[in-house]
């Protein structure tokens, strides 16, 4: 029962390219996707020139932005970056400079980005311009423009657009993970970039806050609170800076969001431990499930017309999913005993989940919501917990306690280049990452 109670434990503990500023973006060529590399063939050959640039500061931008572009770019593991050959560039004179494909494409160079950088009425600008080399089609021209404390948003922004162009898919840059960490002494919930930079401490209750979920829109956060002295649903408005709580009596515990206007969570107060939707204002919208057993842990469909959450109705947890609009549940875990913490794909395809293994270790799983295609991404590593889906569903971030203390890790959606994410004091676990994008 160990998982399943680490699960539930406040229950049983009772009951027994970040956008903080707007970018001006200029000369967009409106289109289709570029798809150059096929899914599934391997990373994207990029050859990634630092942009030009005239005059000691806005020479060390440039350095900059080539820094903050190119370890943003390599933390997707998308690209397979590629030095610019010394040829890249031919001068017929100084308004006539022509790019040497021929040189790009000897390097295994298939696209090719370069640009420059100046300031215009006290704003830095980053021009860019975006080509594939085998054709020598200009895929992209467009102007960044900032201020000089936001050259990592302005090479985000980016980033952002790359990807987007390439893939044709939504991509992690501004995007906010949520966490819990005792760095303090104190479990409070804190916020970061999508890469670990910027981190934020969201709470400060001086007691236990735990279960951090951001709203789809990023206006509220959901958690679950021991200042009362009992598991709570506390519900910020961050912007506003003011807090709801749940109105009703009993345990309240692993919030989870359907859309912008309702969370489910777990509540205790008819006796048992129901999912229930809660409107962010904490009033109490309906339940959702009503079968024995204790019910906990709900992830929606991104549609919301269907939620899977962890129930002991047949005796050990096991994740099932529920329509939203029948009631009708179904199983959907068959291997293992203990299998918790579901976390539903941005595509809807897919569910990850943790489950221990008999030797006591806490391994992560994804199976496809038809219940085929079942998955391993850990093992051998300790304890990993809490799966948590990246808004373009690429990645996935997760607790691990593989190096003692646990600590938040990223991974490919297939298991592939695990890496630790912050390095900090204390523990990190139970990640969320936000589908919002700044």
């Amino acid at each position: 029962m160990l998982l399943f109670k680490r699960t539930l434990f406040c229950s049983f503990i009772v009951l027994c390219i970040v956008f903080s500023i707007p970018l001006c973006l200029t000369a967009a060529e409106p289109g289709d996707y570029i798809a150059i590399r096929k899914e599934g063939s391997g990373k994207l050959a990029l050859v990634l020139n630092k942009p030009d640039a005239q005059g000691k500061k806005e020479g060390d931008w440039a350095q900059s932005l080539d820094t903050i572009v190119r370890d943003g770019l390599d933390f997707t593991k998308n690209f397979t970056l590629i030095s610019p050959p010394l040829n890249v560039k031919e001068f017929g004179d100084k308004k006539n400079v022509t790019i040497n494909f021929g040189a790009l494409n000897s390097v295994g160079g298939e696209v090719y980005a370069g640009g420059a950088v100046s300031k215009k009425s006290g704003l830095i600008n980053l021009d860019v311009e975006v080509y594939e080399i085998a054709s020598a089609k200009l895929l992209l021209k467009k102007t960044y423009t900032g201020k000089e404390d936001q050259l990592r948003s302005i090479g985000h922004a980016f980033c952002e657009d790359l990807i987007e162009l390439l893939t044709g898919k939504k991509s992690v840059f501004g995007s906010k993970i949520v966490f819990v960490s005792n760095k303090t002494g104190f479990k409070e919930i804190y916020e970061c970039d999508f890469d670990g930079h910027g981190v934020e401490q969201l709470t400060n209750s001086r007691s236990i806050s735990l279960t951090p979920a951001l709203s789809p829109d990023g206006r509220y956060l959901a958690y679950t609170d021991f200042t009362s002295g009992r598991p709570a649903l506390y519900i910020k408005n961050l912007a506003e800076k003011k807090i709801s709580v749940a109105s009703k009596s009993g345990v309240s515990i692993a919030p989870g969001w359907r859309n912008n206007n309702e969370v489910a969570t777990t509540l205790s107060f008819e006796g048992d431990q129901k999912i229930y939707l809660i409107k962010p204002d904490g009033s109490l919208s309906r339940k959702l499930t009503n079968s024995r057993g204790i019910d906990v842990s709900p992830t929606f469909s991104p549609d919301g017309s269907k939620m899977a959450f962890v129930s002991s109705r047949n005796g050990q947890p096991q994740i099932f999913i529920q329509n939203i609009q029948s009631g009708e549940a179904r199983r959907l875990t068959f291997n293992g005993r203990y299998n918790t913490q579901p976390s539903w794909s941005p595509a809807g395809d897919k569910i990850a989940y943790s489950t221990m293994e008999n030797k006591g270790e806490i391994d992560l799983f994804v199976i496809n919501v038809d219940g085929s295609g079942l998955q391993q991404l850990t093992r051998k590593s300790g304890e990993n917990e809490h799966p948590s889906w990246s808004p373009d569903g690429g990645m996935i971030v997760f607790s691990s306690s593989r190096q003692g203390k646990k600590k938040l890790f990223v991974m490919s959606s297939t298991g592939e280049n695990q890496r630790r994410l912050l390095q900090s004091e204390g523990e990190e676990m139970q990640p969320s990452w936000s589908l919002f994008r700044k």
